[in-house]
């Protein structure tokens, strides 16, 4: 389906700050909260993860008049009223959707939370959520585009992810020897494995004004494995390409980079496949560990923050190449020209196979 949305507002909260420019600063200082965590929701083994200093997001929160709900509910609530004020639109009205990207939430049942979320902003239509593995916050955005190019009676959607970290999430990933005990490090030689991380972030989309644009958004199945990504870059392949071919003003690739043998190694072949071996790559996760339903907006929102400057983002944790197709991206900022129009990818991965591309442009 072609067309374009615009993103009329953002917000991002992480451990690290409360707003899109906060969390850009940690970033290009190579600040984390990444740390090693011990008997932490009651889990035996220790593991690495940046988790949310609870109080602190509490006294945020009621500044914005935020009280009495459980901690999952009010990032979520938070993130969304942030956005929504940056916007300037009206949250109840007839003209607005929301979708809530989460994979866990609050281990409660997601309507639960979508239903918070619903009665907040007093929303006149139900609340759509969008759980796909690690892809969920892509996927919410490539289903909020498509909600505003095919449905006239909607005129705004706000697409707020959110994660929070539990001893069902750590204790799955660590079955599956998927966890680093220090902080993780994309595409290295000596990388370990994944960090978890907290987040919530959102965006506004519209179908006017001036700004960053969703150009396209696609999802692809690789129909691999259940946990395992495919060897040979198939579904990642398949989403890129469906983007091609790319603006030639495409600055850069804001990859899933998780710091998994297997996921990094898929990434670098798709790349390759798609004759994007050249272009410059960034990975967030050795900043905000693995943020799961918040991953796909909130590294976005990020991005876009890096493209407006001219930055290629350092990607914290890289040092020596570690996969069999090169990768151009590196542990220290890079420039690029920004002073025209400028583009790039946003791309993703998740168990069950899924893969999702996101090609964000501004004139």
């Amino acid at each position: 389906m072609s067309g374009s949305v615009t993103i009329l507002g953002s917000s991002a909260i992480t451990p690290l700050g409360f707003t899109p420019e906060e969390n850009y600063r940690a970033v290009l200082e190579g600040r984390s909260e990444l740390r090693l965590h011990k008997g932490e929701f009651g889990v035996r083994e220790p593991f690495a993860a940046s988790l949310f200093n609870r109080e602190d997001v509490r006294r945020e929160a009621m500044k914005e008049g935020i009280q009495g709900f459980g901690f999952f509910d009010t990032i979520v609530l938070l993130a969304a009223s942030n956005a929504v004020r940056e916007a300037g639109i009206d949250p109840s009205s007839e003209k607005v959707q929301f979708v809530l990207s989460t994979i866990k939430g609050d281990g409660t049942p997601l309507c639960s939370s979508a239903s918070v979320l619903g009665e907040y902003f007093r929303c006149k239509h139900p609340v759509t959520v969008v759980s796909n593995a690690c892809i969920s916050g892509l996927s919410a955005l490539v289903s909020a585009r498509r909600m505003l190019l095919c449905r006239k009676d909607i005129d705004y959607i706000v697409v707020v992810g959110a994660e929070v970290q539990s001893r069902f999430i750590v204790t799955g990933f660590q079955s599956l020897k998927a966890l680093s005990e220090e902080p993780c490090k994309p595409f290295d030689a000596d990388r370990t494995g994944l960090n978890l991380g907290e987040a919530s972030a959102a965006v506004v989309l519209g179908r006017d004004g001036a700004g960053w644009q969703i150009v396209q958004g696609v999802v692809r199945n690789d129909a691999n494995h259940i946990s395992g990504p495919s060897r040979t870059g198939e579904g990642s392949y398949n989403a890129l390409r469906a983007l091609l071919p790319a603006p030639k003003d495409l600055a850069f690739i804001s990859v899933h980079g998780t710091a998994t043998a297997y996921n990094d190694e898929m990434e670098s072949i798709a790349l390759e496949r798609a004759g994007l071996s050249d272009v410059p790559v960034s990975a967030l996760k050795g900043i905000f560990g693995h943020t799961m339903g918040a991953a796909g907006i909130l590294e976005s929102i990020v991005s876009m923050k890096a493209a407006e400057s001219g930055v290629i983002l350092p990607t914290a944790g890289f040092s020596t190449q570690g996969t069999s197709r090169p990768v151009n991206l590196s542990s220290s900022a890079r420039r690029f020209d920004a002073s025209g129009s400028v583009s790039f990818i946003k791309l993703l991965s998740g168990f069950g196979g899924v893969n999702g591309a996101v090609l964000f442009c501004r004139a």
